[in-house]
């Protein structure tokens, strides 16, 4: 579609974060230009977990899109954890105070999928391909302008463009923190697996932390650390690894995709600057333990685009636009709080002292019998403390 020359808000990046921002200022009758460098969305799976507060604010925005989410997913309500084949403890979300008990998998294709469907039925869409390559803004806008020359003025604009966004960059943001030493490997396979479909499973090990979740179709998703994987992974290496982490448990098939990436735990300094906000992974990335990251995307998008709703109406009346000061101070908080959880953790899950195993080891099954703690910990995961 052709860029138009003026909107309100240009939204740049349409993953989920970026479409659950466009889909509620579509709700609100907000006009926005979303905007993304690919020609098409992905197709592969990254992100599979859908987590209970995620589907609440769905519920809120749009309960089409949260029952076609839960319809296509397939819902957990255990998340083992074991030493080798030893069980330590279960987080359990069946005894959650919401209306989705459960962590939903679903992968990420198929949620992007969701939410573009609702946003066209109020009859947005995305503007494709268009890469934001200069960003500036001045008293009253922005423009950006794309890499084949185009222009876009609009009286906001929001960086959703991931880790390496141009809008962070444009408005002078800091991205403090820093990276993992080891790599991830990420698989979706199809196998046979002993732990069954029914839980996820954390496996913690002398050689790193393996995760093993279900996925619709009878798929699975593995996340493990590596110190040094292929670029894409194949079957013998994902088998390899598995005989490894968790031996005799698992048989794969097939690989139906497969990936290596490294970690950042980074969150932005600022959301803020002028007419330029951030949100998802813009503003915030961290490790992939308790699959929080895009959640939490989610979540900024449906905050930032009711604050946005709300400055551009009360704007005009008041002269200031306290709602966007205040989408920094509620969400920022969340993604240090966010960051701190994965990043313990995953040094918890990762350490190889084996004291500090050992350590672990004895700690765990004893406090997950607290079911005061056990509660709380399924809580956190589930991002419920964030309503």
């Amino acid at each position: 579609m052709p860029l138009p020359a003026t909107t309100r808000v240009a939204v740049v990046g349409a993953g989920p974060t970026g479409l659950t921002l466009a889909l509620t200022l579509a709700e609100a009758g907000i006009d926005f230009v979303l905007l993304d460098r690919q020609a098409e969305g992905a197709n592969t799976s990254r992100a599979a977990v859908v987590h209970a507060r995620t589907l609440e604010v769905l519920d809120d925005l749009d309960p089409a899109a949260s029952a076609e989410l839960v319809r296509r997913g397939t819902p957990v309500t255990r998340f083992r954890i074991r030493d080798g084949a030893r069980p330590l403890a279960a987080v359990t979300f069946d005894g959650l105070p919401t209306a989705h008990p459960y962590a939903l998998m679903v992968p990420q294709d198929q949620t992007e999928a969701v939410l573009l469907a609702r946003l066209r039925a109020l009859g947005g869409d995305v503007h494709r391909p268009y890469e934001v390559t200069s960003v500036s803004q001045d008293a009253t806008g922005v423009v950006l302008t794309t890499a084949t020359g185009e222009t876009l003025r609009a009286a906001y604009a929001v960086g959703a463009d991931g880790m390496r966004s141009t809008v962070r960059e444009a408005a002078g943001i800091g991205f403090t923190g820093s990276a993992y030493e080891e790599s991830f490997v990420l698989a979706d396979v199809t196998m046979d697996w002993a732990p069954g479909p029914q839980e996820v499973s954390l496996t913690f090990g002398p050689a790193g932390p393996t995760v093993v979740a279900p996925l619709p179709g009878g798929r699975y998703r593995v996340v493990t650390t590596v110190a040094d994987a292929p670029a894409e992974p194949d079957l013998p290496f994902v088998q390899a690894l598995l005989d490894t982490r968790a031996p005799g448990q698992a048989a794969v098939t097939d690989v139906v995709w497969s990936s290596r990436f490294r970690v950042h735990h980074r969150v932005a300094d600022r959301y803020r600057a002028g007419r330029l906000l951030l949100a998802g992974d813009a503003a915030h990335v961290h490790s992939p333990a308790g699959g929080q990251g895009m959640n939490t995307g989610i979540q900024d998008g449906h905050a930032l685009g009711r604050a946005l709703a709300t400055a551009l109406t009360t704007a005009l009346a008041t002269g200031t636009d306290e709602a966007l000061d205040a989408y920094e101070a509620t969400r920022r908080p969340v993604a240090l709080r966010v960051i701190a959880l994965t990043d313990r953790m995953t040094r918890i899950a990762a350490t190889r002292n084996p004291a500090v195993r050992a350590v672990r080891n004895t700690l765990l099954p004893l406090l997950a019998r607290i079911p005061a703690l056990n509660k709380r910990l399924a809580t956190e995961l589930a991002e419920l403390n964030y309503r």
